[in-house]
Order: structure tokens, then sequence, then C-alpha cells
């Protein structure tokens, strides 16, 4: 019970901050009772809301071109070191064709048999 209490104050809590929080730039054209003011305080809002927009739209183009070009290097990166390793994948095979004859000799015959054991 005691939890569902804590709870419930602090969903409370955090509804009463969401209600009383402005949106900086943003003026309250609701108090104009003159209706050119009023309309040219909601142009003024537009106004700013549309640089708002234009200033973070320019920072995500900034942002996506900076990820193309690091993806780009990225992947000629990985193009050489696939280079590199298939390289390196063929010296490899080389060397273990080239030892796997020196492995297995093959036995020479014996030239002279072997002399009787003296008595």
């Amino acid at each position: 019970m005691n939890r569902t209490l804590m709870l419930a104050a602090l969903l409370m809590g955090l509804t009463a901050v969401a209600r009383a929080q402005d949106v900086q730039g943003i003026e309250l054209c609701m108090r104009e009772t003159n209706m050119d003011r009023r309309s040219g305080c909601l142009q003024s809002n537009i106004g700013y809301l549309q640089s708002v927009i234009a200033k973070n739209a320019a920072e995500a183009r900034q942002k996506l071109t900076a990820a193309t070009g690091e993806i780009g290097a990225l992947k000629g990166e990985v193009a050489a070191l696939k280079a590199a390793l298939a390289a390196i994948q063929a010296r490899v095979e080389k060397l273990e064709a080239a030892a796997k004859p020196a492995a297995n000799p093959v036995p020479k015959p014996a030239d002279k048999p072997a002399p009787p054991p003296a008595k």
C-alpha cells in the first residue's frame, strides 16, 4: 500500500512539472486582447519555430555528411584488411604446401648390409 501511494505521488508530481514547463523562446499569445497584436505574437512564434527547425535540420545534415564520410573510410579500411588477409592466407597455404613433403621424408635404402656381429 505504501508503495502504491509513493508511486501515485511521484506520478502526480511529474505531471505537474510537465504542465508547468514552457518552450524556451515561445511567447504566450493568449494574454493579448488586441487581435493584431495576438496575430503578430503568433507569427513571431511561427518564425522562431521555423528557425529552430532549420537549424536542427542543418545540424542533422552535417552529422549525416560526417557519418557518410566515416562509413566510406571504414569500408575502404575493411577492403584493405580483406586484401591483406587474402595475401596472408595465400602465403600460409604456400608454406603449408612446401612443408608437407619435408615432413614425410622417403627412407633411403642402405648401400651395404650391416656387418655380422663379431664373436
